[in-house]
């Protein structure tokens, strides 16, 4: 595969600073214009379109709230956006006989901007959508196939100078004994990967959020340009990146363990490691692989680290929550829908419930949060002393910011030296920006 490059000049936010705000006016001038204001016809057009507006927005409110189909944060001006929407197709029917060409268009363009509108404030809930550039692809900014890994490979044969940026690319990893149907994986290697004699270099698993892909970590979160920026210090070194999919095709939160939607687990915790061993030349000893995700991704690391420390024993949860969470229900429905309804198999992967009972040795977890994300910055709270208590080394930190990618690839930049010299690769910082603790 040939390397892919983001659409030059559309990596601007959506959740965020000027493009919201603008769509947002436009969306109400377009609606306004789109109204026919002569000859008093807009009594007719806001006369029918006002109270089904009204109605409808009412039914899908009251729908969303009994059936617990969003949270208790959902954004309420996705209901005036829905009113809006619903208007400007109001007014484009009942004015639809009597319009000109013109203000047909601007009927249509003002539901397409009113619906967009809406989506656009549930997308700034869930910031699956954080930039312009998210929409038109997956892929991250660099990635590269076999052939080329190969021709560096034969470049550094022949020069002996390694190269001066790690790769990505995209690759399936085996669910040989999880059966887990999953979506493509992305791993980063290092420069120093290439070197003749490919050294045995550890391995860091980082977790998207739900909803998420694989790719966020390299597309969005720099995962990529942060190994580089710190390869570059230390002539080469760096982790092995495996970025997997850990939502997989049945369902886009399996909160990383195993249910009716497959064996998430032990795909995380079985094959995703063999495979980084077997295809990359990996270390194998004890310490050798650290887990680290984002939000839903955070609260897997922290629960994976605790149920298996003889593959991770170590784990950044970046904005990670205290408890699993099924697409942000009820604890009675994630209960229900990923654990068959048992409360105890629910409690054992619990990172609140696991640290409250248990003890470990050799373990260590970084907290890191935005200052404005409050369910997480309560969870970290709640978890980094809880994890102290069991015997766990911690390190805590809260940056300026809330629940997006502006804060999750600095916290990736802040843990790495940490990763780094936690999976023996590194000597250990002089200094680091959290507050870390031993037990």
């Amino acid at each position: 595969m040939s390397p892919v490059a983001r659409w030059p000049g559309v990596n601007v936010s959506i959740v965020s600073g000027w493009f919201p705000v603008v769509g947002s006016i436009v969306a109400v001038v377009v609606l306004v214009a789109a109204v026919d204001w002569r000859h008093r016809r807009w009594r007719r057009q806001l006369g029918y379109g006002v109270p089904i507006a009204a109605v409808s927005t009412g039914l899908v409110a009251l729908v969303l709230t009994l059936g617990s189909l969003v949270p208790s944060d959902f954004p309420r001006t996705t209901y005036g956006w829905i009113f809006a929407f619903v208007l400007a197709v109001c007014v484009a029917v009942v004015g639809w006989p009597t319009n000109g060409h013109l203000r047909h268009l601007l009927t249509v363009v003002a539901a397409l901007f009113t619906l967009l509108a809406a989506l656009g404030t549930v997308n700034q809930r869930v910031d699956a959508f954080p930039s312009l550039n998210r929409l038109i692809t997956d892929e991250p900014e660099h990635v590269v196939g076999t052939p080329e890994l190969n021709q560096i490979r034969a470049q550094v044969a022949t020069s002996g100078k390694l190269p001066d940026q790690g790769v990505v690319f995209t690759t399936t990893i085996p669910a040989t004994v999880s059966h887990f149907e999953t979506r493509e994986a992305y791993v980063y290697l290092p420069p120093a990967w290439f070197a003749k004699v490919t050294p045995r270099l550890p391995t860091l698993v980082l977790l998207p959020g739900e909803p998420g892909s694989a790719s966020d970590w390299s597309n969005l979160g720099d995962a990529d340009t942060t190994a580089d920026e710190f390869a570059a210090d230390h002539h080469g070194l760096a982790p092995i990146i495996v970025m997997p999919d850990p939502n997989g095709v049945k369902t886009v939160d399996t909160e990383c363990v195993n249910s009716r939607f497959g064996n998430a687990e032990t795909y995380l915790a079985v094959d995703v490691p063999a495979f980084a061993r077997s295809r990359f030349n990996a270390q194998t000893g004890p310490g050798s692989m650290a887990i680290g995700g984002l939000s839903a991704g955070g609260t897997c690391s922290v629960m994976l680290s605790l149920l298996h420390p003889d593959v991770y024993r170590t784990f950044a949860s970046f904005s990670g929550f205290a408890s699993p969470q099924y697409m942000e229900t009820t604890v009675a429905q994630t209960v229900d829908i990923l654990f068959g309804g048992s409360q105890s198999a629910y409690d054992a992967h619990n990172p609140i419930e696991l640290l409250r009972n248990g003890h470990w040795d050799g373990l260590a977890g970084w907290f890191e949060v935005g200052d404005q994300d409050t369910g997480p910055l309560d969870a970290a709270q709640e978890l980094q002393p809880a994890a102290l208590k069991a015997g766990i080394a911690t390190c805590y930190l809260v940056v300026p910011g809330g629940h997006g990618f502006d804060v999750w690839s600095q916290a990736l930049q802040d843990a790495f030296p940490w990763l780094s010299w936690r999976l023996g690769l590194t000597p250990e910082p002089s200094t680091e920006p959290a507050t870390c603790a031993s037990p």
